[in-house]
């Protein structure tokens, strides 16, 4: 009988970063494609209280992804220093780890109270009927910011897990 010896030598440091790129970046998906339509076509977006419900959504979920980009960020960190000290694998990674975090970042403190602010319909006596011109830029940003994060964090997920 022979028995195989072949054991993957992977760093708890990587595995960290592995594991919560991958809960990252799925949670992203799930709340981009399925809970955001889902409150679209329920025709949510057009109540008034949407503006505070989608402030909450995205205020605990920011905080979230602000967890798990500091987790990426130092996971990164650790393994230029350990196992990866003086490869050319240090700076390319380094910066999608920072350009990762920047992402929520932006997100959670610019982004999130801008839409907040320009969604709060202050006139109880006029119906909000149309998006301002404002709150449609301030989406292109958060998908903009989304692309971003999707490609960074798939570049990251291959970078590592070599």
């Amino acid at each position: 009988m022979t028995v195989s010896s072949i054991q993957l030598k992977r760093s708890p440091w990587q595995n960290v970063a592995i594991l919560t790129l991958g809960f990252w970046l799925s949670s992203s998906l799930i709340l981009d494609w399925v809970i955001m339509p889902s409150l679209y076509v329920s025709g949510m977006m057009t109540q008034a209280g949407f503006t505070t419900a989608g402030y909450l959504i995205f205020w605990n979920y920011n905080r979230i992804e602000l967890l798990a980009a500091a987790l990426v960020v130092t996971s990164v960190l650790v393994l230029n220093k350990t196992q990866f000290a003086g490869d050319h694998w240090q700076r390319g990674t380094t910066i999608l780890a920072l350009l990762l975090l920047a992402v929520p970042l932006l997100a959670t403190y610019f982004l999130t109270p801008q839409m907040s602010a320009t969604g709060v319909q202050l006139n109880l006596f006029e119906s909000a009927t149309e998006v301002p011109a404002t709150m449609n830029l301030l989406h292109a940003g958060y998908w903009v910011l989304e692309a971003v994060k999707f490609v960074g964090g798939t570049l990251l997920f291959w970078r590592i897990r070599k």
